[in-house]
């Protein structure tokens, strides 16, 4: 996630160059055909680069206003999660009446355990390596979530059934139960909301479409411009197509908010403070050190 309100301009030209040097070469082909061939075969109207502009500014708009939506919707999710987190390591620690060691000692797993869960769902989001979770669930539970293809499932099922064990031995009450397990349910909806933003395609009509009509408008825009400034064609050519191209690719960007990229879902950031909240409820050390922003605090993962 960006923290900064603005980006410096390296930056800002490291993730579009490539757009840029096929900007400049599409614009000077065009230059060129026109100067030396079009020109005296058709005269380009100044009006349909008009209507084409103002089409595509409506075009990459509504893109965008959906991505964020996707984007302001998972980071809801995200938020949702660390608060549920807390609720559960607060309700697990005192709702408990047992003065029994190894049903305390279940206590303190079932809360470590969710952490494996948030580190879980983290990694199955992103779609990269991380056995991080790992530290937190026994060799036998490893076993057994590993088994499953969703892991993050695996641990939810573990931890009602230990709930149901802690219910069983009298340890917590009918209603702190379902308190209890209404906190899982919840993990559970914010698991699949996550995952059911991860797994939707947003629609390839709206992104190829667009990019084409981008092309179209620097060809068109480029084309009605050679006669009245010449050459100077090639840079305003240049300049309306990267401003087409820069907001459509924020939008494409946002898509994904569950991506390992700056824009994304600080994900990293929000499983450490989670992990940070509920070591510091457990009274426990060492506690983790929060995740740094990168890039001299440009953004944080």
């Amino acid at each position: 996630m960006l923290l900064k309100h603005s980006l410096p301009i390296s930056q800002i030209f490291f993730y579009t160059w490539k757009v840029d040097l096929m900007l400049l070469g599409c614009c000077t082909v065009v230059y060129f055909l026109d100067t030396y061939w079009l020109k005296a075969q058709v005269a380009v109207p100044l009006a349909l680069t008009s209507v084409l502009g103002t089409s595509l500014a409506f075009f990459i708009g509504f893109t965008n206003s959906q991505a964020y939506d996707r984007w302001w919707e998972a980071r809801k999710i995200w938020g949702s999660l660390v608060n549920d987190s807390r609720s559960w390591a607060r309700s697990m620690l005192y709702y408990n009446t047992t003065t029994d060691p190894v049903l305390i000692a279940l206590v303190r797993h079932m809360i470590y355990r969710h952490l494996a869960f948030i580190y879980a769902l983290k990694t199955s989001l992103r779609k990269r390596p991380d056995d991080y979770y790992t530290r937190y669930l026994t060799q036998e539970e490893i076993i057994d979530a590993q088994k499953e293809s969703n892991i993050p499932n695996a641990i939810l099922t573990m931890q009602t059934r230990d709930l149901q064990l802690l219910r069983d031995a009298g340890t917590i009450d009918g209603f702190r139960f379902l308190e209890l397990n209404q906190l899982i349910v919840k993990h559970c909806d914010s698991m699949g909301q996550s995952e059911r933003i991860k797994n939707t395609v947003f629609p390839t009509s709206y992104v190829f479409f667009t990019q084409m009509f981008i092309w179209i408008y620097v060809i068109m825009n480029t084309l009605t411009s050679v006669e009245s400034i010449g050459a100077w064609s090639i840079p305003f050519g240049w300049m309306f197509g990267f401003i087409f191209h820069t907001s459509h690719l924020n939008g494409i960007t946002l898509m994904n908010p569950f991506h390992f990229q700056p824009m994304a879902i600080p994900l990293d950031h929000i499983s450490r403070n989670i992990e940070i909240n509920v070591i510091e409820m457990l009274g426990d050390e060492p506690v983790p050190t929060p995740v740094q922003p990168r890039m001299d605090g440009l953004y944080i993962m």
